[in-house]
């Protein structure tokens, strides 16, 4: 366990933190007797999370600390942070649900190509579409909940998210392009080795059945003595 490892996540824990301050209704916090509105509330959470996520990573290439726990857990809590939102978003009725439908599955389909890769033995990297991907899902988000406050600023929000939406679409077509052809072709050439080795196996396996088959046939022929043979037939010697 290092700083980013702890950083990622506490990344997990605002998730909860944000979806209670988008969605509960009544929710009354006060900082130094000054009330705090829920979503200016939401936006400080959902903003510390994303700057969680730029630390982490950044930190972790720094200070050399990559360990397989950050790996794992960074790209999972990215999607609970985005997904939590979006669904909050659709909760109270700010975005269109097909729209969070639309970026929660390019996140599962990507997660699922990397899956495969990492089986594989290949790594996806992210992309710079990827990247611009995720800036936008983090300003676009980040608008909408000052949209709720200020009802001006609803339509350019909606601009930014209609912008993730096709950064979603693009990303994920330029991953499946890139790297499924790869993917598929490793995962060819792999198991037609397997094949191979597998009819090799049989065959040898079929050989040795048949040599011990063999074995037991001349083991059970009965042994017979061979034939001494006879000795030639000698008239008797008369008697003088």
């Amino acid at each position: 366990m290092n700083l980013p490892n702890l950083l990622t996540i506490l990344r997990i824990f605002f998730v909860p933190l944000l979806v209670a301050a988008l969605v509960q209704e009544d929710l009354r916090i006060e900082l130094f007797g000054i009330p705090i509105a829920q979503e200016f509330l939401a936006l400080a959470t959902f903003l510390a999370a994303a700057l969680t996520d730029l630390l982490d990573g950044y930190l972790a290439r720094r200070w050399k600390q990559v360990t397989t726990v950050g790996t794992l857990l960074d790209p999972v809590a990215d999607k609970l942070l985005i997904s939590a939102a979006l669904i909050s978003l659709v909760q109270i009725r700010l975005i269109p649900g097909w729209l969070a439908i639309l970026i929660i599955a390019r996140e599962f389909a990507v997660s699922g190509l990397r899956s495969i890769a990492s089986a594989e033995g290949y790594t996806i990297q992210a992309s710079d579409l990827g990247k611009t991907k995720m800036a936008t899902q983090v300003i676009a988000i980040s608008l909408m909940l000052v949209s709720i406050r200020y009802k001006d600023w609803y339509s350019f929000a909606m601009l930014w998210m209609y912008g993730v939406v096709f950064f979603a679409l693009v990303s994920a077509i330029q991953y499946f392009a890139k790297f499924w052809q790869h993917i598929d072709g490793q995962t060819k050439q792999r198991r037609r080795r397997e094949l191979i080795t597998l009819e090799r196996h049989e065959k040898t396996e079929r050989r040795r059945q048949r040599r011990q088959s063999r074995t037991k046939a001349q083991a059970a022929e009965p042994t017979r003595a061979p034939d001494s043979p006879s000795a030639p037939h000698r008239p008797p010697t008369p008697v003088r």
